[in-house]
């Protein structure tokens, strides 16, 4: 089969591969319809995550029609359903499972020793992203194996286009989850650093959930249109100063919830020190991650509020100023995206008309020029803010 692998810091090419195969009696194989190339596979890209190793295939937003089953999965699947396949790869019976904290599923991560090393326990399985969460192969391919896959899926309906429901499998219940996070109330602001398309996501999750004003920061034109187009309050942060126009929109109090969907790679600028810092000391491997957005979040956000993390890191970062956030009384809610805890209330919304996340696609492709569309998504030509490939 033909598939996206990676090679080496900026180096993704599309290679002819062993087709996946039936390991356990739990396993599927779907041939892939659609998948898409996420903002955080941009961090993998960079070679900003640890754990990818040459050969890897790429990818954790996917979907299409079950091929073969499994003897365990076919109680719950069969030869040609219609599923997506949320990033998350999860048992369905551990402790954690049981709560509905998918991503940190006990049991689906078949390396977890790497995973206990770097984070002191094991996280749950992931598709195409390292060898910390398993080392799977991902979705930016003609076929992909399905780990659980009895629980690992989620099906959907003819009547939706890939289009539409693609995007189950991670950005928007990673945007539904960060909002969520929030508790958002009545008289809330909220405000998404990062318009992209987990933060386009959480700007309509967090009107979905009422919040009373969303304020979208980003530098991107086409993001920010997008997201005034939602009915977000926009901040271009090369054109004005983030601190004095959110007091300005909140009479001086500051938002009450602010989510990061930017993670690791904050924008660098001139006019920002700090980020110069964090690229210095990134490029010297003196630090894994640039926190702007984490330490302009702490500063803005009023007192007793929520700092949300959808965004991404990959490991240490420096000068987070816990001081303003302990006397502040702020709360830090985090972490991948609980995919199927939210996926069943998103497909009625997506099949109510409440939203359509379709609408953040800029470009399709065909596999075979998904290299290209790497490079073109990185440097957001072409107005590129989210691309779908076509296996």
């Amino acid at each position: 089969m033909r598939a996206l692998v990676w090679h080496g810091k900026e180096d993704i090419r599309c290679d002819t591969v062993s087709d996946p195969e039936i390991e356990h009696s739990r396993d599927a194989i779907i041939k892939v319809s659609s998948c898409a190339i996420c903002g955080s596979d941009l961090h993998l890209f960079h070679n900003y995550i640890p754990a990818l190793m040459p050969g890897d295939i790429m990818g954790h937003e996917a979907m299409g029609e079950v091929v073969e089953v499994g003897t365990r999965a076919k109680s719950k699947l069969k030869k040609g359903d219609r599923v997506v396949v949320p990033f998350t790869i999860f048992c369905g019976e551990c402790e954690q499972c049981k709560r509905g904290n998918f991503s940190v599923c006990e049991r689906s991560n078949r390396k977890k020793y790497l995973a206990e090393k770097a984070f002191g326990h094991s996280t749950s399985g992931l598709f195409g992203y390292t060898h910390l969460t398993g080392g799977y192969p991902g979705g930016q391919a003609e076929y992909l194996r399905v780990p659980f896959a009895d629980m690992t899926h989620i099906k959907v309906p003819d009547s939706l286009s890939d289009e539409q429901v693609l995007f189950l499998s991670d950005i928007l219940p990673t945007g539904w989850q960060a909002a969520v996070q929030c508790e958002i109330e009545p008289d809330d602001t909220v405000a998404v650093w990062g318009g992209g398309p987990v933060g386009q996501m959480a700007i309509r999750s967090a009107m979905l959930q009422g919040a009373r004003q969303v304020i979208a920061i980003d530098c991107v034109a086409e993001r920010l249109s997008m997201a005034e187009a939602a009915g977000a309050i926009t901040i271009n942060f090369e054109e004005e100063s983030v601190v004095t126009r959110l007091n300005e929109l909140t009479g001086g109090k500051g938002p009450q919830k602010c989510i990061d969907a930017v993670g690791l790679e904050s924008h660098v600028s001139m006019g920002q020190p700090d980020t110069i810092y964090d690229r210095a000391k990134q490029m010297m491997m003196m630090e894994n991650d640039r926190p702007h957005v984490l330490r302009e979040m702490i500063y803005v956000c009023r007192p007793g509020g929520i700092i949300s993390i959808p965004g991404v890191y990959s490991g240490l970062v420096d000068k987070i100023p816990m001081g303003q956030a302990m006397n502040k009384g702020l709360t830090f809610r985090m972490g991948q995206t609980h995919v199927k805890r939210w996926t069943d209330e998103l497909l009625r919304l997506i099949e109510e008309g409440h939203i359509d996340p379709s609408f953040v696609i800029t470009h399709t492709a065909s596999l075979d020029q998904g290299p290209d569309m790497y490079k073109l998504f990185r440097d957001k030509q072409d107005s590129c803010i989210k691309v779908v490939l076509k296996p």
